[in-house]
């Protein structure tokens, strides 16, 4: 059979001597492979592991279930904040009160939010991705490190980050589906040309991955709403901040 790879959690209520090493002779006796083991946040520890029969699973979960000290909290397939939090020792925090797309990071998060970014850009076909944040929180720099770590071309097609850009045309190569598109929401919606407004048309249409800034913004000032986005991603100084929106359509801010 083909070797599946399965993430397992479990909360530590005591960590008594030699937990780990009754844990990992279940693992051995079961013939798991350990990829990946850390510590995330204070009592939890992840795993990344290993196998090619579905049926180590179910053994896995009745013995994990009779280990003392400890509570399984997830066998299962990895997702993308499962991978993340095993790398990184710390969870995502997400916002349930929208199907669970939003993501919230704090500026002290920022290599895990770039590798965050980084996996996402990895995919392929179309996929929009909004990102709130105060002016000089690092959005712009996040979004171009997340390029560079998945290997791909970044395109402004609006951006303030070194002076205000409006694109009205791109070249042939630029046009590529595989490039990563930065989007100023406030620029292509507010202070941007027809020709502008064209071109975002013709990219938003594209099978690629647009990451706008400011989505807020965008929703109100154009035809798309909060449906079309795949990911919002907040990022804040710290995580009582508030986004305040009126900021950012200040005639003098700089955002």
């Amino acid at each position: 059979m083909e070797y599946k790879k399965w993430y397992m959690e479990y909360k530590i209520h005591k960590n008594r001597p030699g937990l780990l090493g009754d844990i990992a002779s279940i693992m051995g006796m079961l013939n798991f492979n350990i990829l990946t083991i850390n510590g995330v946040e204070d009592s939890n520890r992840g795993m990344l592991l290993e196998t090619n029969d579905d049926n180590k699973i179910i053994a896995l979960r009745n013995l994990m279930e009779n280990v003392g000290n400890i509570t399984l909290t997830a066998l299962r397939p990895p997702k993308l904040v499962d991978i993340l939090a095993v790398r990184h020792g710390r969870f995502i925090e997400r916002d349930d009160s929208d199907d669970l797309k939003t993501f919230r990071f704090t500026r002290d998060e920022l290599g895990l939010l770039v590798d965050f970014l980084g996996e996402i850009f990895k995919r392929d076909g179309n996929q929009i991705i909004g990102l709130r944040g105060m002016p000089r929180i690092g959005k712009t720099e996040s979004i171009i490190a997340g390029s560079v770590c998945s290997k791909k071309r970044w395109i402004f097609l609006s951006s303030t980050l070194l002076r205000q850009t409006v694109r009205s045309q791109l070249l042939e190569d630029e046009l590529n589906p595989d490039n990563i598109f930065i989007i100023d929401g406030i620029v292509s919606t507010i202070r941007s040309n027809e020709m502008h407004y064209h071109l975002l048309q013709e990219v938003m249409r594209m099978p690629s991955t647009k990451v706008i800034e400011h989505p807020d913004i965008f929703v109100r000032e154009s035809q798309f709403d909060y449906d079309d986005f795949n990911f919002i991603i907040e990022l804040r100084n710290h995580p009582d901040e508030e986004i305040v929106i009126e900021h950012f359509t200040n005639p003098l801010s700089d955002f």
